[in-house]
């Protein structure tokens, strides 16, 4: 006997506008109405499908599922929902907006990428908004210190944020040396050195087993198979698979650099099957034709997949290509081509999973095995190694 699905319809604030949210999971005669209706919209950040709050609309939206599903509608229906509070408008005087303009330029013409541009330029527009009207030329390094104490601490920022500001502010130091702010005075607290987190082999096979969405599971394997950072994964052209020789070109990559990566074997079917079925035009994994696929979305259904395989790590898609160096360096694979594979700069960087894996670990024995076994070889000591056992 089949069972029908069921939708869930909940009202929030969503977009500075009254909404109404649909749920349900994924079901392909579901997707099919409600893209005919035309009223509706996918929300990638929510997970779900949303359309203006109306009388009308939510009539409407009872209609469309009253045969064809089970509906349960919130107790949120019925309220008004609290607008979110919007986030404080920067206050910039004229003059220090063009200035900011003209170190954006300057960080463009050092061809920096668009992401740390727009990182530096978030932090420089904040730093302005906190010292408000005061013109750049009597800015010292106290101001920049009071930034730091009265806006990133109460924020909670991590010491990679507090090490990017600091960069910014140095390039714009260089940028406008008329400020009495001393470059040389300017330091970043000291790196954190966080171990990554490594799923086994029998975690990345149970996340794949549990991906039931081919589009899906093929990203998913696609990224483990061949150490990718996600924008990597998410740029990744299909002109850039060689499937004869085996083979991906990631092209432009952090620090502007090309790499040859070998395809895995296994993976080939899984590709093949993916691409033969959803028929993607430019990008190995696309959201609208011929359009780049969503991180968001990469990471959202990455967390599904781990929720569904009981994995309780936190699991990013960076993770993966974490394991995928992990394994290769337990497999016996030399740091030098996991260096080239990965595409780090320095080895240095690479030097961080001779720390989590496992192959040289498991070799070192505790010295409280050592004594056990001491005692273990000693006739007379069988009493005391069996009160050990049992304590």
């Amino acid at each position: 006997m089949n069972t029908l699905p069921t939708v869930s319809i909940k009202r929030g604030y969503y977009k500075n506008q009254d909404s109404i949210f649909v749920y349900f999971k994924y079901n392909d005669q579901l997707i099919t109405v409600v893209k005919r209706t035309k009223a509706f919209k996918w929300s990638i950040s929510k997970r779900c499908w949303y359309t203006p709050f109306t009388n009308h609309s939510l009539k409407l939206t009872n209609q469309i599922f009253d045969t064809i599903a089970v509906i349960n509608i919130d107790q949120s229906i019925n309220k008004l929902p609290t607008q979110p509070s919007t986030k404080k408008k920067r206050v910039i005087s004229e003059k220090n907006k063009e200035i900011i303009r003209a170190y954006v330029s300057y960080l463009r013409g050092k061809c920096y990428s668009e992401s740390t541009i727009k990182t530096y330029f978030s932090f420089i527009a904040d730093f302005f908004d906190f010292i408000n009207h005061v013109p750049p030329e009597s800015l010292t390094n106290r101001d920049v210190e009071l930034f730091i104490e009265k806006v990133f601490i109460p924020r909670q920022y991590s010491i990679s944020t507090h090490r990017q500001f600091i960069s910014a502010m140095k390039l714009f130091v260089n940028f406008y040396p008329d400020s009495k702010i001393d470059n040389l005075t300017l330091d970043r607290p000291k790196k954190s050195y966080i171990l990554p987190t490594v799923l086994s082999n029998e975690e990345i096979i149970n996340i794949l087993r549990c991906t039931k969405n081919l589009k899906h599971r093929a990203i998913l394997a696609m990224i483990y198979s061949a150490g990718l950072r996600i924008s990597e994964l998410l740029s990744l052209e299909l002109s850039h698979i060689d499937i004869q020789r085996r083979q991906l070109i990631v092209k432009n990559s952090k620090g502007r650099k090309d790499r040859n990566i070998i395809l895995a074997k296994s993976c080939i079917p899984l590709v093949l099957n993916y691409l033969n079925t959803y028929k993607p035009n430019i990008y190995f994994a696309e959201g609208k034709p011929s359009e780049k696929y969503s991180p968001e979305s990469v990471r959202a259904f990455l967390k599904r997949s781990c929720k569904a395989a009981n994995i309780t790590k936190k699991v990013t898609p960076h993770t993966l290509r974490h394991s995928y160096a992990t394994h290769l360096l337990e497999n016996g694979i030399d740091l030098r081509y996991i260096q080239e594979l990965l595409g780090h700069s320095k080895p240095e960087t690479t030097m961080i999973y001779t720390h989590v894996s496992k192959k040289d670990l498991l070799r070192i024995e505790s010295p409280l095995d050592v004594a056990v076994k001491k005692i273990g070889r000693e006739p007379n000591k069988q009493g005391a190694l069996s009160q050990l056992k049992y304590y």
